[in-house]
């Protein structure tokens, strides 16, 4: 029985101490020390402060949705009075009033109805604006996350690079020593060493810049470790969507164009609400209440409340006659406000079409670029391996050599740059046409 007992108390133990470690890991757990594009992407939309500012706003809109909805319901006021009077003839008198009043707008043009349309409106806007910071962000993010990924390669071939000088400069000073080269040429060596560590260093500080601009970007706290996932490989060479197409789709799903068609609405109802000032104003009160006054309340107060009792109701118009233009300036102004909204989204369209535009020709081109620098990036390899060989086996002209490491170099160096500009650049293209960023 003890031995039961124990056993028991032991896996009691053994499941508090797995819970709490469970418990302190989770609670440890904090921010991935790598990201890829998509977790840099989510964390921003959720924790951007602007996002959340964003968010807070369209909170406030629909708060003001809910009282206008609310204004078309009757209101309802209780009031009470007490009165005491003290006196040397009389002695104490004491009075009392108590009621309930209510009030309710049966029709006003049409001006409630278009009031809570308007806020229904603003909502959507809301939403919109946090969709159009949640794209512009998304830009940002995938800009600044593929230059780091160019940084990360720059490493790679510089490093390459000087691997590859130490090394041929180790040989040169061995055939130096055998008398088979000049000093001058072993310096030529060591000059390309110390260029190709220089190339090095600027790239890993390049990487350091970037790596800071995307952590700002993201919003993350100062001690927070981060890096970037570099995938296995990056999509450049890639159908592009014909203009046409991309640009339809732009015009009819982004968020800047829809947030101004509903502004273009809002706009027309406040032509509506103003024209709603020419109109009567029909409303409809009602009441209820008792009173009681007296120098002996306790004999007299509850027979005076139900005497005194009483109920009422009414229907209250307003017709504006004459409102000193106070209607008129304000439908003029509605109408302004409607023509500069037309505008508003007219030139938003242009300028989406001439963006949706520039992105398509920057695609082509870049796509263009990528592939010619391919050609020559193939070629230019093949005649530095072909270099290298001829240097290794002492056949080749120093000076000829370096003229064709440098094409390398070169053709290597525009190979990274064309294909990290054509995916961003397809990437923003494709974002266009509604598809998602990836690599």
């Amino acid at each position: 029985m003890i031995y039961k007992i124990l056993t028991g108390c032991l896996i009691c133990i053994c499941c508090c101490s797995f819970l709490q470690a469970e418990t302190q890991d989770s609670v440890s757990a904090g921010p991935p020390a790598t990201w890829d594009l998509q977790q840099c992407l989510n964390y921003a939309k959720t924790n951007n402060i602007q996002i959340r500012s964003l968010k807070l706003n369209t909170k406030t809109n629909e708060q003001n949705l809910l009282l206008a909805k609310s204004a078309v319901l009757p209101d309802l006021y209780g009031s009470a009075s007490q009165t005491f009077t003290n006196t040397q003839g009389s002695g104490t008198n004491t009075s009392g009033s108590y009621g309930l009043n209510s009030s309710w707008t049966l029709y006003n043009g049409g001006y409630l109805k278009a009031s809570i349309r308007q806020q229904d409106l603003a909502v959507q806007q809301a939403n919109l604006n946090v969709l159009q910071q949640e794209n512009d962000l998304t830009l940002q993010i995938t800009q600044a996350y593929l230059n780091i990924l160019l940084d990360k390669e720059s490493i790679v071939y510089s490093q390459d690079l000087v691997n590859t000088s130490t090394a041929q400069l180790q040989q040169a000073r061995q055939r130096y020593k055998a008398g088979s080269i000049a000093r001058k040429d072993v310096v030529q060596f060591e000059a390309q060493l110390a260029n190709d560590q220089y190339t090095l260093t600027s790239s890993e500080n390049a990487q350091r810049k970037d790596l800071l601009n995307l952590k700002q970007l993201l919003q993350l706290p100062l001690e927070t470790e981060f890096d970037i996932v570099k995938p296995d490989t990056v999509m450049a060479d890639v159908m592009i969507p014909s203009l046409e197409q991309v640009r339809q789709y732009a015009l009819q799903n982004r968020p800047e164009v829809k947030n101004d068609v509903l502004g273009l609405q809002s706009a027309q109802l406040d032509l509506k609400k103003a024209n709603a000032g020419y109109k009567p104003v029909l409303s409809a009160g009602m009441g209820a209440g008792t009173s009681y006054a007296g120098s002996n309340a306790l004999k007299t107060s509850s027979a005076q409340l139900g005497d005194n009792f009483y109920q009422q109701a009414g229907l209250s118009l307003s017709i504006p006659i004459f409102t000193k233009r106070t209607n008129k300036t304000n439908i003029e102004k509605a109408k302004i406000s409607i023509d500069q909204a037309q505008l508003t989204l007219e030139n938003t369209k242009t300028v989406l079409s001439q963006a949706v535009e520039q992105a398509y020709i920057t695609a082509i081109n870049a796509r263009s670029q990528y592939k010619a620098a391919s050609e020559q990036f193939k070629y230019n390899q093949e005649v530095y391996r072909i270099a290298n060989e001829e240097l290794r086996l002492g056949a080749a002209n120093i000076y000829d050599f370096y003229q064709r490491r440098n094409s390398y170099v070169q053709a290597l160096q525009s190979y990274v740059q064309a294909k990290y500009t054509t995916a961003l650049s397809v990437s923003i293209y494709d974002f266009y046409s509604g598809i998602p960023v990836k690599l």
